[in-house]
């Protein structure tokens, strides 16, 4: 590494270091949690359905 192309790192850095680490944060809306609890509970019904279905077929062993 030459000390020159260092030095030049560690400048840029510095100018940009704000942008990074400090920047403004994005205007994102924060996620709507009632509506991914809700998602969350479809899912699991979903998969305690399918589950069971499996086992009555005979496709899913009941001692997982």
């Amino acid at each position: 590494m030459h000390p020159t192309q260092i030095t030049e790192w560690k400048q840029h850095l510095l100018a940009r270091a704000v942008d990074v680490f400090g920047g403004t944060k994005s205007t994102s809306d924060p996620p709507a949690l009632k509506v991914l609890h809700a998602k969350i509970g479809q899912l699991a019904l979903e998969n305690d359905f399918l589950e069971g279905a499996l086992i009555k077929a005979g496709l899913l062993s009941a001692k997982r």
